[in-house]
């Protein structure tokens, strides 16, 4: 009985909720307060639920490499995740890249691995190339010869949750007058 008696005493001792008052003071503006003012009508405001974050772990450290020197833009997703390893592969960083009919393909490295509700579209330079896919080879078709970016999004939906580091590229391709 001694215990039931300490939760209640604490459970009332507990500081309610703040309410909100909306009112207009004597010159006429519209003003807010925790306690209604005497004298003046007051309306009590319906606020929101608080927004809460919650803790992200970090990502675990690696060293950059040519395609991970640039910093990637990494938001949460909605368990917290994050994915700690997002770039392409398979585009050649020393030489051009050759494609006859300006067609080729990249690769995706992930970790972890890609999320059901997630899809991966890429972004050409600047702009997104493509359908989003859940497979991590991507295809680009007709392509024009020179210099190109290159990379990659994770999408949740229409949102971007995280992208790559943009890649230089140079495409060499057969010119046909």
């Amino acid at each position: 009985m001694g215990r039931s008696l300490l939760l209640l005493l604490m459970a009332i001792a507990l500081p309610a909720v703040a309410q909100i008052y909306k009112y207009t003071d004597a010159s006429g503006n519209t003003a807010y307060s925790n306690q209604p003012p005497d004298g003046t009508v007051a309306q009590p405001v319906e606020l929101p639920p608080l927004n809460r974050v919650g803790q992200q772990q970090p990502a675990a450290a690696a060293a950059p490499t040519p395609a991970t020197a640039a910093p990637s833009t990494q938001a949460s997703t909605d368990n917290g995740a994050v994915y700690s390893t997002l770039e392409l592969t398979d585009i050649p960083t020393q030489e051009a890249l050759r494609a006859n009919n300006g067609t080729f393909t990249v690769g995706v490295k992930m970790e972890p691995r890609l999320q059901r509700q997630h899809l991966l579209r890429l972004i050409l330079d600047g702009v997104p190339y493509g359908q989003p896919s859940n497979v991590p080879r991507l295809q680009l078709v007709n392509i024009d010869r020179g210099e190109h970016t290159l990379g990659v999004q994770v999408l949740a939906g229409e949102q971007v949750v995280q992208q790559s580091p943009l890649v230089p590229v140079s495409v060499q391709r057969v010119h046909k007058p």
